[in-house]
């Protein structure tokens, strides 16, 4: 008798814990994302990626018996747009950490607010000046830009090709490249012989491509994300320009493709190992993980999972690993960020430190180009 009730007891008394567990306010996250505007490829894709990622993580049970809640607002790309959305997140939210924002002049605006506030962002764009110098809150997953500039320059020094020309966007991520081209231009024996810059609203690049075409360059760069590079591929085949021709990370999407239409072949890109996951050895690390989210995204949006959408997954699941190591206030969920260590995601495997918030290597990258509207590794 004593021991049947005993056994009651304690059933009711699991029933009940097990409730309370599942009835825990959820943990949110904040997500910023430039869903519409110039820079919607970006940001598309990354709500998209995000909203994926905490939906099957909750299906799996949430994290450690609590469910994940993502409170997204889409910034249109606006810089102001987004502090205004970051404060909100924070103030009325009360979210625990910030994913996003798409683009580099829109996190550079929302540091400030985070660093006060004591919020960890985790930025989804690339300029290295995010991260470098190290930010104590701020974090990122897409990979920086000098470590594409060096890619670029690694494949041009290879081909003897010492005199370059290069165009940038007037925005966050163009100058942030704009400097590392310049910056890294000697290390690798480069001459910059045209600097020039075009408008991120600009329609028509024939000037700077006329401009170019007269100096003594050996191949041209162009620094900057949609639709400007594929403008101006339409006005370099236009004016029978035959520089070899490389494009930044910005345009790492098949989108890129679509816009760029014919003039698009032959292009050459650093990316994300994400676009040509199908091609890679079965002993690359990051080989399962890429396939699984290429083969999850196409499920859900009949689609291919691409670069961009990968640095949300990255984020996402930072954060996730973060709570799994018991990290749930901010303090503590930026402390288990900075202790990431050997993380194999979308764009690369990470390792954070207290000197390195960006936590990716060279190896992050590779050159790809466009050979029959889809991507090749340039060996």
């Amino acid at each position: 008798m004593y021991v049947r009730l005993a056994a009651l007891v304690a059933a009711c008394v699991t029933t009940i814990l097990a409730s309370t567990v599942f009835a825990a306010a959820p943990i949110k996250i904040g997500g910023l994302f430039a869903v519409t505007g110039p820079a919607a490829f970006l940001g598309e894709p990354e709500r998209n990626t995000a909203k994926m990622v905490i939906d099957e993580i909750n299906k799996a049970g949430g994290v450690k018996g609590r469910k994940l809640e993502l409170v997204a607002y889409d910034t249109a790309g606006d810089a102001t747009k987004a502090v205004q959305l970051a404060t909100k997140l924070i103030k009325d939210d009360k979210v625990v950490a910030i994913v996003g924002p798409s683009t580099t002049g829109e996190s550079m605006a929302v540091i400030p607010i985070v660093e006060k506030e004591q919020i960890p962002l985790v930025a989804l764009a690339a300029g290295s000046k995010i991260t470098d110098p190290v930010k104590k809150w701020v974090f990122k997953t897409a990979q920086n830009d000098a470590l594409a500039v060096g890619r670029i320059y690694e494949q041009l020094q290879k081909q003897k090709l010492a005199k370059v020309a290069i165009l940038t966007v007037s925005d966050g991520f163009g100058s942030s490249g704009r400097e590392q081209l310049k910056a890294q231009a000697a290390k690798y024996g480069i001459t910059l012989v045209s600097d020039d810059t075009y408008g991120p609203k600009d329609t028509d690049m024939t000037a700077q491509l006329t401009k170019i075409r007269g100096s003594q360059a050996q191949a041209l760069i162009v620094w900057g994300t949609n639709p400007g590079p594929a403008v101006i591929a339409k006005n370099a085949r236009q004016l029978g320009l035959k520089l070899p021709l490389y494009m930044s990370h910005g345009v790492s999407s098949k989108k890129f493709i679509e816009l760029a239409g014919d003039a698009a072949e032959g292009i050459r890109i650093p990316s994300g190992k994400v676009i040509v996951a199908d091609l890679l050895p079965a002993s690359d690390p990051q080989r399962k993980s890429l396939m699984a989210f290429v083969k999850d995204y196409q499920n859900h949006h009949k689609a291919e999972g691409d670069h961009f959408g990968g640095h949300a997954w990255d984020a996402v699941m930072l954060v996730k690993g973060a709570v799994e190591r018991g990290a749930e206030t901010p303090a503590a969920i930026r402390d288990q960020l900075e202790k990431t260590k050997g993380f194999s995601g979308i764009g690369g495997t990470f390792t954070y430190s207290s000197q390195d918030h960006a936590g990716l290597g060279k190896d992050a990258f590779v050159l790809v180009e466009i050979k029959n509207k889809d991507w090749v590794i340039v060996k």
